[in-house]
């Protein structure tokens, strides 16, 4: 089978109105912004131009990644997809800091702690998750159904959130619990991966403008 139907797409979901406010959003449920929109769909016709189609799709429960599957899928002109939807995609819940400004969180803990909370790796926030935690629920789910789908010839995309999709990229590029903390993934750029039999990386691609 040629690596060429090995196809994972990772896509982070557009700007939520969230992300604009400066807001820690976590497990909340607000939907993409104007800009969000534009980019998911901007998302949609960057895979077109790459000739890419997608056989099933992956999301998590919240709004703003299922949104930003719908335009990405409406800009491919492939809306009715088979997709599934779970909570272990979803973003990293942030415990007390959800919907708190990050401005102001700084201000209530200090710059070093909310550093602490928001770049280590396994130092949850209150009442929250780690990088680890979203890594442990993630992980699974990504071995279990997606990466089967991808190894038996399926073209795959799954829109989902910074966090639940580091963890994804902490397999695939084989980044470490030193490294993963600092990389960061754009919203609405779709990150093309193509997996060898072993589930090992081909090839990536990251499509920016």
């Amino acid at each position: 089978m040629p690596n060429s139907e090995r196809l994972l797409v990772l896509l982070r979901h557009g700007q939520s109105d969230w992300n604009l406010k400066n807001l820690f959003t976590g497990w909340r449920d607000p939907d993409l912004s104007p800009t969000g929109v534009e980019e998911a769909t901007e998302a949609g016709r960057r895979l077109k131009a790459q000739g890419l189609t997608f056989d099933v799709a992956y999301t998590s429960a919240l709004t703003r990644a299922q949104h930003t599957l719908a335009l990405t899928l409406a800009a491919l002109d492939q809306t009715g997809l088979p997709e599934h939807r779970d909570q272990a995609l979803n973003e990293r819940h942030y415990g007390d800091l959800c919907g708190l400004n990050k401005d102001d969180a700084r201000k209530k803990w200090g710059e070093e702690q909310v550093h602490l909370w928001r770049r280590s790796y396994d130092v949850p926030p209150p009442g929250g998750e780690s990088l680890k935690d979203t890594v442990a629920r993630a992980l699974p789910y990504y071995c279990q159904h997606i990466l089967p789908d991808v190894l038996r010839g399926k073209r795959v995309l799954v829109a989902a959130h910074g966090n639940s999709l580091r963890a994804l990229v902490m397999v695939l590029d084989r980044l470490t619990p030193e490294t993963i903390p600092s990389m960061e993934l754009a919203t609405g750029v779709p990150l093309v991966y193509r997996l060898n039999a072993d589930s090992t990386v081909a090839s990536k691609d990251v499509l920016t403008a």
